[in-house]
């Protein structure tokens, strides 16, 4: 399992980079190992305005299909499109090229809730 101290971290697997007040958000390395081959993925629309907690998104794996949930509040800027056409690229490159969606972050204060890459791997390293 590969965690990066770079970024931040949400109970529900997602990983979330800040650039400014935008946020890059995608799945982790721990998570798409446990779904395996990851097959679909479902985003949202630019423009859309997401909310902490709440799902954006889903994605099907050849186990199951996972909801994916906002890490922080914001409105969509960007979507990775490449991922319609290969999803897999999550599995491949979870923290580089499997990005899904780009936020403008409404609330930075939301980011003090995550926690950072030693409690993300503490909590789910040793399962």
């Amino acid at each position: 399992m590969e965690v990066l101290d770079s970024l931040k971290y949400s109970e529900n697997h997602e990983w979330i980079r800040v650039e400014g007040n935008r946020a890059v958000i995608g799945m982790t390395d721990f998570a798409q190992e446990e779904l395996g081959q990851i097959v679909f993925v479902e985003l949202p629309a630019i423009g859309d305005v997401l909310k902490a907690g709440e799902p954006f998104g889903s994605m099907e794996s050849v186990k199951t299909v996972s909801e994916m949930y906002a890490p922080v509040s914001g409105k969509v800027v960007d979507i990775n499109r490449m991922l319609q056409a290969d999803p897999s690229a999550i599995n491949m490159t979870p923290y580089g090229g499997g990005w899904m969606i780009v936020i403008e972050i409404a609330d930075l204060t939301e980011l003090d809730q995550l926690w950072d890459a030693r409690k993300y791997e503490d909590t789910y390293g040793h399962e």
